[in-house]
């Protein structure tokens, strides 16, 4: 265990252990997108960089950035970081870990007396988690000038605000986020490095490799709320010849798409398919049959045409279906994230380091989505560092280990420190 895993474990542990007390929520922990607790933990952070001596900035969509300067200024910078927000009621480590482990580094550059060549800095994004406003990577997105009025005009999930209005609350600046031009200068950026925990089992699964190095980053085709729309009528009194249930005609639905996606995967297609929300009508009840049933997809994967093929194929089952059981079908408007490639070279770059270090690590593609995407498809070089998690991720339970996220730390450090080299 190099000394970076020894005693940077404290300096990061204390950031979690405060973070985590100072977002509690009735169970796991909300740090709410462009809320006044966003803002509380960004100040938190921006004083233990203002400690090391950090260059400290924020960019107009609220992000902000902390710098260690490098030996040549004239040279684009290293940086890494992620998001501080939550999902509600989440996991204390989603986004907090990347941008712990940032720090980590530049405390450690502190601690030994190390200057890069180059700057390097930690970022600090807001606002990545899609389930306050339905849109995801707001602070990333706003930073390149790429959210749009309608993405403005969002609500929050209990109505109470708009999204531009929510970032008008912490000083941002909604005409410039959505005026189709970058706030920052990304030819300034020599490479992007996320660590993140990973979000599925992967990892937690293996005995000897417990970091991995992204491949890809899955993009998505989502809606938010697909109705099917049939007649309610008495359940005893209706026999099936006249029925027109919304509820069957899903489950069809549904049990359909199931047996496709194993027929895709069989295929080798890159696929994953969720229903995450199910909603059945108000007045549903015991002896009624279900009239209206409203449902979320998510379709994710590498290639951007596997998700709108397997998307085309959803739709036209679902207009078979309807046709068939007398039912009608509308589907809000589809939410489309690209998929994002990671650079090899940086990627390269990711896995010698954690050779040098004797971190054992595998590769895997990441199924979901971060910041890195969005700025990997605007043209900044990106590579993400995965570390194990337990008991999955977007819930309370979130578990990672210190000594998992410290490996991943060392990968990071090793990376940044040997860059030029």
């Amino acid at each position: 265990m190099s000394d970076l895993q020894t005693k940077g474990a404290a300096f990061a542990q204390k950031i979690f252990d405060d973070i985590r007390e100072m977002s509690r929520d009735v169970q796991g922990v909300s740090r709410q997108a462009f809320s006044a607790k966003e803002t509380e933990v960004l100040n938190y952070l921006t004083d233990i960089g203002r400690g090391l001596n950090l260059e400290i900035t924020e960019d107009r969509a609220g992000n902000v950035w902390m710098t260690l300067p490098g030996q040549d200024r004239s040279l684009p910078a290293f940086v890494s970081g992620s998001h501080v927000d939550s999902v509600p009621q989440g996991g204390n480590y989603d986004g907090l870990a990347g941008v712990t482990a940032a720090l980590t580094v530049a405390w450690w550059m502190r601690e030994v007396g190390f200057q890069p060549k180059r700057d390097y800095t930690v970022l600090m994004m807001r606002g990545e988690e899609s389930s306050f406003f339905g849109k995801a990577y707001m602070g990333s997105l706003g930073m390149l000038g790429k959210l749009t009025e309608k993405d403005l005009n969002l609500k929050i999930r209990d109505g109470s605000c708009t999204l531009g209005e929510a970032m008008q609350s912490c000083g941002i600046d909604t005409a410039a986020v959505s005026g189709g031009q970058p706030l920052v200068d990304i030819g300034r950026i020599a490479a992007f490095v996320e660590l993140h925990i990973e979000q599925g089992p992967t990892l937690d699964a293996q005995t000897q490799a417990r970091a991995g190095i992204v491949t890809g980053i899955r993009g998505n085709i989502r809606h938010k709320a697909v109705r099917i729309i049939g007649q309610a009528a008495h359940s005893g009194a209706t026999d099936k010849p006249y029925r027109h249930d919304a509820l069957m005609g899903f489950t069809e639905l549904v049990q359909r798409i199931d047996r496709a996606w194993d027929r895709w995967l069989v295929k080798g297609e890159d696929l994953v398919f969720t229903v995450g929300v199910v909603k059945l009508a108000s007045s549903a009840a015991i002896s009624v049959i279900p009239g209206e049933v409203t449902f979320s997809v998510d379709i994710r994967s590498l290639s951007a045409d596997t998700c709108q093929r397997f998307h085309d194929l959803m739709v036209r089952y679902a207009e078979e279906i309807c046709q068939e059981r007398g039912l009608k079908i509308e589907f809000d408007p589809a939410l489309l994230t690209a998929p994002s490639g990671v650079d090899a070279a940086l990627s390269d770059t990711l896995q010698k380091s954690a050779e040098a270090e004797g971190i054992p690590c595998m590769r895997l593609a990441s199924g979901a989505g971060h910041d890195s995407a969005v700025l990997g498809n605007n043209g900044v070089p990106v590579a993400m560092i995965f570390v194990a998690n337990q008991l999955g991720s977007h819930n309370p339970h979130e578990a990672m280990k210190i000594e998992d996220f410290m490996q991943g730390t060392d990968i990071l450090w090793a990376a940044v420190s040997h860059y030029d080299n």
